[in-house]
């Protein structure tokens, strides 16, 4: 884990509580707000996993003590006032008490901002990354029927055999010339892909990352 901060330097609220923002270190999907306190802060850094104070029970609590759904501390971040903290994790189970990924699952923006925004060519890659964290969030809650529980309950050899297949099939749609067929099989090997790189716990950033450097 990598401490980017100094405890001096962060501005505890008059209940000596400073609010925390928990993502997905991979997806980058907000998992949950919760607070720290200096004691619970501390056990944070010492463990590497999520500890905060809560306020209806006025005590310590462990993220995942009793349920197992821990989440592994990457790394914190606070914002330039230092009144707020950002902390990257590796989820071990759904952060939400309902048993979701993230209990931000609640839009206020629909459909309608998805359509306005679907125009513009800074998100016309946006789709790969609500995909991923579709993605993330079928690891962890497992709906049942849903073909990519079944891909990450059959696991990796499963998962492997269905990229090796895709990729067979797009190499397949180009020889024959059909832009149909090849948007079609391109689709179905990014996405077995993007399922690949969640089990591995290998971020898409870190490929963008890599194709960057390249460049």
């Amino acid at each position: 884990m990598t401490v980017q901060f100094s405890l001096e330097e962060l501005r505890f609220d008059e209940s000596g509580l400073i609010p925390a923002i928990i993502q997905d270190a991979s997806s980058k999907s907000v998992l949950t707000l919760a607070y720290m306190n200096k004691e619970s802060l501390q056990k944070s850094l010492e463990t590497k996993e999520t500890w905060f104070w809560s306020r209806s029970r006025q005590e310590l609590w462990h993220k995942g003590g009793t349920s197992g759904n821990t989440q592994r501390i990457v790394s914190m971040s606070y914002d330039c006032d230092g009144d707020a903290l950002v902390v990257q994790v590796v989820p071990n189970g759904p952060a939400c008490h309902t048993g979701a990924y993230s209990c931000f699952s609640n839009a206020l923006l629909g459909t309608e901002a998805k359509e306005l925004q679907a125009g513009n060519q800074a998100d016309r890659f946006a789709i790969l990354g609500e995909l991923e964290q579709l993605i993330a969030a079928r690891e962890l809650e497992r709906p049942e029927g849903s073909y990519t529980t079944y891909l990450f309950e059959k696991g990796v050899d499963k998962i492997l055999k269905k990229v090796g297949e895709e990729a067979a099939e797009v190499i397949i749609a180009a020889k024959n010339r059909s832009a149909e067929e090849l948007r079609y099989e391109a689709s179905d090997l990014i996405f077995h892909l993007l399922v690949l790189l969640q089990e591995q716990k290998l971020p898409l950033d870190a490929v963008l990352t890599e194709l960057q450097g390249r460049r």
